[in-house]
Parts: C-alpha cells; structure tokens; sequence
C-alpha cells in the first residue's frame, strides 16, 4: 500500500469507530441491542410485533405486503424473554408447594 492508501485506511478506521456502533460482533452475526424501561414495555415492545403481523397477513390479499411478516416475527422471537418466564415457573412451583 502506499501512503495515500494507508491514510485512506486510518480515516475509514477512525469513522467506522464513531459512526458504527449499533452492530455488536457476536460469533458469525452481530447483536444489536434494544433498550427498554422494563419487563412490561418489552412485552409491549413483543405484543405490537406481533399484531403487525396479524394485520399485515389479514391485509395481504395479493402477497405483496410491504412488511415482511417473517422478519418481524423472528425478531418477535429473538426479544421474548424465554430465560424469565423458566423462573416465573420456578417461582410459582415454589409458591405452589407452601
């Protein structure tokens, strides 16, 4: 590389380090993280998710919906809180048994 290229290459590294922050690396993907006040507006976050889908797939008489349902949903899928709800479980076993 001559040094044209390499300056070129520093500035493209200093930019990507204060413009490119959403995208975590995380194995083969990256993780982008979503911020939210708590558990209730999670599932708000989740339940609106989900009835966009309804309305999109209800709405889409031609299959040319411009939401893509699938995408939406797997999002849906990837913020439901699976690990909470095994210790909502094991609360109410506890809770159960006194």
């Amino acid at each position: 590389m001559d040094i044209k290229e390499l300056k070129d290459l520093e500035y493209i590294k200093r930019l990507s380090a204060q413009y490119l922050n959403i995208l975590k690396p995380a194995d083969k993907n990256y993780n982008a993280e979503i911020k939210v006040l708590n558990y209730s507006e999670l599932g708000c976050v989740i339940t609106s998710m989900l009835k966009l889908c309804i309305m999109a797939l209800e709405n889409d008489t031609n299959n040319k919906s411009s939401i893509d349902v699938g995408l939406v949903l797997e999002q849906a899928l990837h913020l439901f809180p699976i690990d909470e709800m095994e210790l909502l479980d094991v609360i109410n076993e506890v809770l159960v048994k006194e």
